[in-house]
């Protein structure tokens, strides 16, 4: 079928037909970690959301660039031009060098995302690794007099800019407003306007993280790394760039105005963001004691959860919300997300193990249709799995005795499952992951006990076939004899 893929472009704030630069090759940047801790929900969201389009375009024959960059260096505390570095502060804390924090956490944050099943990036680039970079994209943003040098630091000039482009077009904010609702911040006398933002910052110095500049010996400011590395390995235009909501302003509206006052037109041609995940109602935080780490989740070792949550819990969790809804942390919510996900794992067992009849006496709906159309309109997952769930009722019915279905049409399940719940959606039931590798022995243990129940009840050996069916229903299973020979789940 032809792919009509429509993705909300944050820009123009509506759907559009997606359309890359480049026929069969596509550009995408997404803002990632910055490394200075654990990564937790809020860091799962956005990875999940764009390795679903990263997935989807290469599965639609696209050959994607996906690019992820790591900020390393520049992010202050508050997120204003004055401040600590965090991963400076981090460092200074620990006493490691900087570096050291920043692999320290980025390999946590790897493990983490192979663990939710995320794929790696084409490229995954530093911003300590590009000063040299950023030097030369600030000197064409003061060639074009939109910047200015302050005391050794510079500062992109917004007002002067706004006069000529419009600032705020991203996020749908007036200059004006966005002035009279600036605070007064110490330290900010060195520039002309509070709304103007560091493109360099002269290190102060006990400041350990600094570069050599033709302005002073400091650091590049945080928006300006992506700005820098989006033009050299997507060119200066290029198709995607994502994040999460809370970068729309200022990260991303920044980088519209850099990459417009260095190039002298936009950078990107579709934004995309995920909304937000929140806890109970609250926004994820330190000062709101919810801060709860993926590790955590995934060890059940906060004081907030009632149990551990497997990384596939997380994924399916994350994607039975559309990306640009809000999604509110439960227990309630994970373990309803854990119940609908063994529901389908158990599905996909009993799919591959259905004998096929000669004939079908059921008119299979066009499920791989139905999926395409959700996951062309702007990603929607929600409305796939449900797609899903209405093909595990076939299949149960199929598996139960009750319909039977031909050789053609276990196929086309088969297919179905394969393609979205696998591929697409990412959900790995019993891969190379640890995790997955665990699954696949538990699976097979219990199937082992089957066969042993059958061999005991094809030799007419009561006492041991009644023996392995209680012991496993006081373990939690079902066991259940059917026309297509003996089932087991999980009880829900």
């Amino acid at each position: 079928m032809d792919h009509n893929l429509t993705l909300y472009n944050s820009l123009n704030r509506f759907k559009q037909p997606f359309v890359p630069i480049h026929e069969g090759r596509v550009g995408m940047y997404v803002c990632g970690p910055t490394v200075y801790g654990d990564a937790h929900l809020g860091h799962a969201r956005p990875a999940v959301t764009f390795d679903i389009l990263f997935r989807y375009l290469q599965h639609l024959g696209y050959k994607v660039r996906y690019v992820r960059n790591i900020t390393d260096v520049g992010h202050l505390e508050h997120d204003a031009d004055d401040g600590e570095d965090k991963v400076a502060k981090k460092a200074r804390l620990e006493q490691l060098e900087p570096m050291e924090v920043v692999q320290l956490y980025l390999n946590r944050y790897h493990k983490d995302m192979e663990a939710l099943n995320v794929l790696s990036p084409s490229i995954e680039p530093h911003a300590s690794g590009h000063i040299i970079e950023q030097i030369e994209y600030i000197k064409k943003i003061l060639d074009a007099g939109y910047a200015y040098e302050s005391n050794g630091s510079v500062y992109f000039d917004v007002p002067k800019y706004n006069r000529d482009h419009p600032y705020g077009k991203l996020s749908g904010r007036n200059i004006e407003d966005m002035i009279s609702a600036t605070r007064e911040l110490d330290g900010q006398e060195e520039k002309h306007s509070p709304l103007d933002f560091a493109l360099w910052k002269k290190a102060a110095p006990e400041h350990i993280m600094h570069w050599p500049s033709p302005w002073s010996e400091g650091f590049p400011g945080w928006h300006l790394e992506c700005s820098t590395m989006g033009e050299k390995y997507l060119g200066e235009t290029f198709d995607i760039h994502g994040g999460g909501l809370d970068l729309l302003f200022p990260h991303h509206e920044c980088e519209i105005a850099q990459s417009v006052a260095a190039q002298g037109h936009e950078a990107v041609r579709y934004w995309i963001h995920n909304n937000m995940i929140t806890i109970e109602g609250k926004k994820m935080g330190k000062s709101y004691n919810n801060f709860i780490t993926l590790e955590q989740f995934f060890k059940g070792d906060h004081p907030l959860l009632e149990q551990a949550y497997s990384p596939m819990v997380i994924r399916f969790f994350i994607l039975q919300a559309h990306y640009r809804s809000t999604v509110d942390f439960s227990n309630k919510a994970l373990q309803a997300a854990e119940k609908a996900l063994l529901k389908l794992t158990d599905t996909y067992r009993r799919l591959n193990n259905l004998l096929p009849a000669e004939k079908s006496d059921v008119q299979l709906p066009d499920f791989m249709k139905a999926c395409y159309e959700a996951m062309d309109d702007d990603l929607n997952t929600p409305q796939v799995i449900a797609q899903l769930f209405d093909a595990s009722k076939i299949i149960n019915a199929a598996s139960a005795g009750e319909i039977k279905l031909s050789a053609d049409d276990i196929s086309r399940l088969r297919q179905l499952f394969d393609v979205f719940l696998i591929d697409l959606l990412g959900m790995n039931l019993g891969g190379e992951t640890e995790s997955g590798s665990s699954m696949k022995a538990f699976e097979g243990a219990v199937d082992l006990l089957m066969d042993i129940r059958k061999n005991a009840k094809a030799q007419k050996d009561w006492a041991t076939s009644d023996l392995i069916r209680d012991k496993l229903a006081d373990l939690g299973f079902d066991v259940k004899d059917t026309k297509n020979g003996v089932e087991w789940s999980i009880k829900k």
